[in-house]
């Protein structure tokens, strides 16, 4: 069974850090770059990170770039997102991707994680 399983998020004030992890299991981890994307009420999901499955190139938002940092352990299937600087407009559902055909526009996701909640108040 393919499971991808976010854990990490919570409330945070504005300024503060949170780590997410997305641990992967169920299909060939290291052929697959791994996305987060996030979704806030009322606003369509949006792609915000991601590595990819070859030479862990990787994507970053605008609104993210500087603040956030994807990384990978193919060893134990886990992608890291470690977020600082939050901001109250951070504040979402993350969730864990999986593209067999990589990073970027259009993007094409295989498997999708259930996400996390990230707050950030201000």
């Amino acid at each position: 069974e393919v499971q991808l399983v976010e854990s990490g998020g919570g409330l945070v004030q504005a300024g503060g850090s949170l780590r997410l992890s997305c641990a992967a299991s169920g299909f060939s981890f290291d052929d697959y770059a791994i996305a987060l994307f996030r979704q806030a009420p009322g606003k369509e999901r949006e792609g915000v990170s991601c590595i990819s499955s070859s030479d862990d190139s990787t994507y970053y938002a605008d609104s993210v770039k500087g603040r956030f940092t994807i990384s990978r352990d193919n060893f134990n299937n886990t992608v890291y997102l470690q977020m600082n600087s939050l901001k109250p407009e951070d504040s979402a559902v993350y969730y864990c991707a999986a593209a067999l055909l990589n990073c970027g526009r259009p993007w094409v996701i295989d498997y999708w994680g259930k996400g996390t909640l990230v707050t950030v108040s201000s």
